[in-house]
């Protein structure tokens, strides 16, 4: 029976590790895909009977299982992909939760959920990646609009987003850095993004060191930019054409209006704040 075979593709899937060669999880991949087509289960409108709700759960069971080997592929395009074809079984299994809450309908806890929040919780983390504020806050709106009593913030995979969304914003980047580490991400998935949002970071921490100061030593500037060596500052200062003179950086000088100022004084706590959490890093290796 297809429906046996798809259900244990799904549990090899699901069992094989997060290091495993893509093209081994592509071919089960594409395996899983070709026995959803002969259960005329490709798409949420296509299953029928009293056996929909089964078969939209082994569907979205598939699709997410792609969408979670395209992030540790880097693959954002084709997660994107996935988050969309999955959007439609999600709308039908919790609309169907009276009906088939045994299938996998509703938006509950536990394995009858599958894994709703943490697909959507990287999706969020995406678009933060991506700097798309309005999609990121349509998306929480959508949860929320969505009810079935989730838990947003207290979430271990929709809460991580929300909280670097708002530190972002504060400009708290010392929580961020440490939310980042490897031992405080919710799962190995989320530390794919890790490399992106630190490139962001420190183009937003550089920013704000040209607006807070007229120069900083080279080391202050190696460690608030959590940089390895000085030779990896030097290579970061030029690409922002920042002068490097006698173990010091010196930023590019500006004409300060009011409001100028006032971005200045905030930049210097942001600044501070970074700069005290390096090195109490500094002195915990």
């Amino acid at each position: 029976m297809a429906d046996r075979e798809l259900t244990q593709l799904l549990a090899r899937l699901k069992a094989a590790p997060a290091t495993a060669p893509y093209a081994e999880t592509a071919a089960l991949l594409s395996r899983a895909k070709l026995l959803l087509l002969q259960l005329n289960a490709l798409t949420p409108t296509a299953a029928a009977g009293p056996t929909a709700p089964a078969l939209l759960a082994l569907a979205r069971d598939t699709y997410e299982q792609g969408a979670l080997a395209s992030i540790r592929a880097k693959d954002p395009d084709a997660f994107t992909r996935y988050v969309a074809q999955l959007r439609p079984f999600y709308e039908l299994l919790q609309s169907g939760g009276d009906a088939g809450a045994g299938a996998g309908a509703g938006a509950g806890a536990g394995a009858e959920a599958g894994e709703r929040n943490k697909v959507t919780g990287l999706y969020l983390l995406l678009l933060l990646t991506q700097g798309l504020y309005g999609e990121f806050h349509s998306e929480l709106e959508a949860l929320s609009a969505g009810g079935g009593g989730v838990d947003v913030e207290g979430d271990r995979y929709l809460g991580y987003p929300v909280r670097l969304e708002r530190w972002l914003m504060e400009g708290s980047y010392d929580r961020v850095w440490k939310a980042m580490k490897k031992g405080e991400v919710p799962c190995e998935e989320f530390g794919v993004f890790s490399e992106i949002l630190t490139s962001q970071i420190r183009s937003e921490i550089a920013s704000s060191s040209e607006r807070a100061y007229p120069s900083l030593p080279l080391s202050s500037t190696k460690s608030l930019l959590f940089l390895e060596s000085e030779g990896a500052v030097v290579e970061f200062a030029r690409s922002r054409g920042w002068t490097v003179k006698d173990g010091q950086i010196f930023f590019p000088s500006a004409q300060e209006t009011g409001e100028e100022e006032q971005e200045k004084e905030m930049s210097q706590m942001v600044i501070e704040n970074t700069l005290g959490y390096a090195r109490q890093l500094e002195t915990i290796v």
